[in-house]
């Protein structure tokens, strides 16, 4: 029974292998800036319209926007690693350098921290939105409760002066409301960063299994 002569390596180190390789880094940085303009595209929109009325609190809240765009940061990294152990194939012994084993290790690592950069840019973007607006409307409420006039106490509002002017007294001569806690927004605020603080977690988590997942490494002719 004859059997077909198979080249020593080419099952492990195919023609193809290499195509998994790019494939990873791309996927890895396409996922990654995908997330990133997710959370950068809906924590903007909230802090446009939060600026409209809370114009103070722009540069306070830009918390979102800047770790959304982290998130491109982490694929810009891991796809550089990828890319970077490509291997081109050996013409002096004829075969491809570059494994199977290497391309799978490169696509998981890819997927892994692109999908959990994307995971935390949708996460990063609704936490922001809504965290930006709510924030913003708590600090104007506050200010309106505070300058809003309670009743006088004196009895100028029945006009008792004959120059009028306990009259005027009464008609614009409140007392601010000083049960207002001014400031109180910056609990919201706070609870809004953790929950931005762990979401950008999913990220790194991410970045740390494809770091690990990317130094698999088998080389053909060893």
């Amino acid at each position: 029974m004859a059997y077909a002569e198979v080249a020593a390596g080419y099952e492990d180190c195919p023609s193809w292998a290499p195509f998994l390789g790019f494939f990873g880094a791309a996927a890895c940085g396409i996922l990654a800036n995908f997330g990133a303009a997710w959370g950068t595209w809906k924590s903007g929109l909230g802090l446009c319209r939060m600026g409209v009325n809370h114009p103070g609190g722009m540069i306070k809240n830009l918390v979102a926007i800047i770790m959304a765009g982290v998130l491109g940061i982490y694929g810009l990294i891991v796809a550089i690693i990828i890319a970077g152990r490509i291997t081109e194939p050996d013409n002096s012994v004829g075969y491809n350098t570059y494994s199977q084993y290497n391309g799978w290790a490169h696509v998981g690592a890819g997927l892994t921290c692109g999908l959990s950069c994307l995971a935390a840019g949708g996460t990063i973007g609704m936490i922001g939105e809504t965290g930006v607006i709510a924030t913003g409307l708590r600090a104007e409420g506050n200010m309106a409760r505070m300058f809003r006039s309670m009743p006088g106490t004196g009895g100028g509002g029945k006009g008792g002066g004959d120059d009028g002017e306990d009259g005027a007294g009464g008609a614009g001569g409140g007392v601010p409301d000083t049960t207002v806690v001014m400031g109180d927004e910056n609990k919201l605020f706070v609870g809004m960063l953790i929950m931005l603080i762990f979401s950008e977690a999913l990220a790194l988590y991410g970045l740390i299994v494809a770091l690990i997942v990317s130094q698999a490494s088998y080389s053909c002719g060893e």
